[in-house]
């Protein structure tokens, strides 16, 4: 009998010890089911390349923008960094105030500004109206970049076909840049003043002239004020070159789940946050075709720094060739919202709400 109860004994502790061996290979082999997807933690460094980036610039500018209102000497300045009060030179106060009415605070451009009979010069200022108020065409951008990702795992769901979920920030760089051309008919209003130079006819100094604010005794001068000032009228062009340059840093936070399809190859699907840091330059470079004076040519420059809010949903696929290594590639939408921006009486419009980027990297897990 004891033998008999000893027997079963030892057939019951066999019995236990398998059943704990089944489990234990059970459970192992439930646990090591994709055991290249087990990483916590992964880097990932792609290339970028963004797509459906549109910007365009919104009109001339008013009334002709640098032109509008005559702006004087559009925006040139004489050799002690004075502005030109004329397009085509300048006739400032001196050191003496303008002793007895003389001033060798001036300079001109052109010899056709000299009239020798009656020993003048004459300066001009010109305005533009009249000009089209319409926009560029849109300029669709697809400027390659960069993105850094790092992914966190926090945990499984295994009665979610193994679903992986964690928690994904990234920093990306994206450089966007456009220009436009614009030609338009305008109404040209040019202001003639006219002086009497101070010196012998005929003995005026070359075209080019520059006088200092701090005049030499003997330097040429010329007598104010003014002997006539007379505006005409005219049909001109006008024609606008624009250009937009911007750096935009973007950073991304959200959740992440990702499906294991095989032992190497798996679906990561992430959404949340985005941040965008836009450094921006913009510049406008306008010429007026004036008949009977010529082409002028004015610029203006303007920089910003804005900070643009919103989201994205990102899809990769990622394949692992070991426990470390991988590759990744995908679509990602972003929606930043619109920048717009006025400069020099230009609106320079950037569409960053439906922005697609193609993506492919390697990664690297730990």
């Amino acid at each position: 009998m004891f033998k008999v109860m000893r027997i079963k004994k030892y057939q019951w502790a066999v019995s236990l010890a398998g059943t704990a061996i089944f489990a234990t290979a059970a459970s192992a082999q439930q646990q090591d089911q994709f055991p290249l997807l087990n990483s916590t933690n992964r880097l990932t460094l792609s290339f970028r390349f963004g797509l459906n980036i549109s910007a365009r610039f919104k009109g001339f500018g008013s009334g002709g923008g640098l032109f509008a209102s005559g702006s004087g000497g559009t925006g040139r300045v004489t050799k002690d960094g004075s502005p030109h009060n004329y397009e085509d030179g300048y006739v400032l106060t001196d050191s003496t105030g303008d002793f007895l009415n003389f001033s060798s605070y001036w300079g001109y451009d052109n010899a056709s500004q000299y009239n020798q009979v009656a020993n003048t010069f004459a300066f001009h200022n010109s305005s533009a109206s009249g000009i089209s108020t319409g926009q560029s065409p849109d300029s669709h951008q697809s400027d390659p970049g960069f993105e850094l990702t790092y992914d966190r795992q926090f945990g499984k769901k295994r009665n979610w076909h193994d679903m992986h979920y964690g928690l994904e920030g990234a920093f990306n760089y994206l450089n966007i840049s456009f220009n436009n051309n614009s030609i338009s008919g305008a109404n040209v209003s040019t202001t003639t003043d006219t002086y009497q130079f101070g010196g012998i006819a005929g003995q005026q100094p070359a075209p080019g002239f520059q006088g200092r604010f701090a005049g030499n005794p003997g330097d040429p001068v010329m007598i104010v004020p003014m002997l006539s000032s007379v505006t005409s009228t005219s049909a001109g062009s006008f024609l606008s070159h624009d250009a937009f340059n911007g750096d935009l840093w973007g950073f991304r936070l959200g959740p992440y789940v990702e499906f294991p399809m095989s032992e190497k190859w798996s679906l990561h699907l992430s959404g949340g946050l985005a941040l965008g840091l836009l450094d921006d330059n913009e510049l406008s470079q306008q010429t007026l075709n004036v008949p009977g004076i010529g082409t002028l040519t004015a610029s203006g420059q303007s920089s910003d720094f804005q900070i643009l809010w919103g989201y994205y949903i990102s899809l990769d696929a990622v394949y692992q060739f070991n426990q470390r290594w991988g590759i990744e590639g995908g679509v990602q939408f972003e929606d930043l919202g619109t920048y717009d921006r006025t400069f020099t009486g230009r609106e320079v419009q950037l569409d960053l709400s439906r922005s697609l980027f193609v993506q492919v990297g390697v990664s690297y897990s730990f």
